[in-house]
């Protein structure tokens, strides 16, 4: 029975884990020289969901922190870059469940269960999941065009206890700009 259990047990625990794991995107401008930008300035972007002053604070440390290491200012004069980001969240359920005893999907017979009759019991619980995204814009100053968009799921959770939110976010960071400045290929 356990050799039977174990495939079953890791499918699930690949799945949590996937569940949980953030997803990060990003797009760029192949014409733009990035080598040529130093400074950023923060901007709101009009229309966009307002993160809470706490939050705000928090987004734009773990950016600036990255984004220090990508050799980038920020300035509160003109800069070579202008900067903004949109959060979301939304909420889904998640659904879980799963199977016990020797009923359909876990029998001892032929094929997937059934083979010894017997019984099955499958218990399930649903939760809310909280999902907080951030879109992450820079443009060129100069000429006021979109030269980097990125995206990072499961940055923000507004229900976990704070230590968690900070570094759940600077993972979350870290991983959406990974990639700036863009890698040339030629």
């Amino acid at each position: 029975m356990r050799l039977k259990l174990f495939p079953a047990l890791l499918q699930l625990s690949l799945l949590a884990t996937a569940g949980f794991a953030q997803d990060v995107r990003y797009n760029f401008d192949r014409n733009a020289d990035f080598s040529q930008y130093k400074t950023y300035r923060w901007v709101q972007i009009k229309g966009a969901a307002q993160a809470s002053e706490l939050a705000d604070q928090q987004i734009k440390s773990a950016i600036d922190a990255e984004l220090s290491k990508k050799g980038l200012t920020s300035t509160h004069a003109d800069a070579d870059l202008l900067i903004g980001y949109q959060p979301a969240i939304r909420q889904e359920t998640e659904y879980s469940s799963y199977s016990s005893g020797f009923g359909p999907g876990w029998g001892y017979g032929a094929g997937w269960g059934g083979g010894w009759g017997g019984s099955s019991i499958t218990t399930g619980q649903t939760s809310t999941i909280h999902i907080g995204s951030i879109g992450l814009d820079i443009y060129d100053a100069s000429k006021q065009k979109l030269i980097w968009r990125g995206g990072a799921s499961k940055a923000l959770n507004t229900t976990a206890k704070p230590e968690k939110v900070q570094k759940n976010l600077m993972k979350a960071i870290a991983k959406l700009l990974k990639n700036y400045p863009p890698p040339l290929k030629r």
